[in-house]
């Protein structure tokens, strides 16, 4: 299960809705070892198409540096979707290379008639998709 707190699930959905519709992606780092979400940390979408996202390979270095220096993890690498549901795909699925982290994917298309956006989380792990629940709280 991945628990997260309101303010971080508000600035992850922010930044998916802003960068539509391109697809948005980004980092929320927390302690190593904690499993605990805490640092927003948006990237941009090298990419900057509606269907595809990587992250430019220097401002990933520098993440993976920086993580280093604050004793972090990525705990959630988080992507949107523009045009279909919050679902890894084949190359989200083939790039999954954190076996530790959340997977969380926005859709800001509105696939399911549940709203203007879907939050779901995954684990990832060899090429396997588990989906897990969300647990939303006021904070930690």
């Amino acid at each position: 299960m991945l628990t997260i707190t309101q303010a971080l699930h508000d600035q992850i959905v922010a930044h998916a809705r802003a960068d539509h519709p391109d697809e948005a992606c980004g980092v929320v780092a927390g302690p190593e070892g904690s499993d605990r979400p805490e640092r927003f940390i948006p990237m941009l979408n090298a990419a900057r198409s509606p269907t595809f996202y990587e992250f430019d390979s220097g401002d990933l270095f520098k993440l993976y540096r920086d993580l280093d220096d604050r004793d972090e993890v990525p705990v959630i690498i988080y992507h949107s979707h523009t045009a279909t549901e919050a679902y890894p795909s084949r190359t989200d699925i083939s790039y999954a290379n954190e076996p530790g982290a959340h997977y969380v994917l926005v859709s800001t298309a509105d696939t399911d008639d549940a709203g203007p956006f879907q939050f779901r989380s995954f684990r990832i792990v060899d090429g396997v998709v588990t989906e897990e629940d969300v647990r939303v709280v006021e904070a930690y």
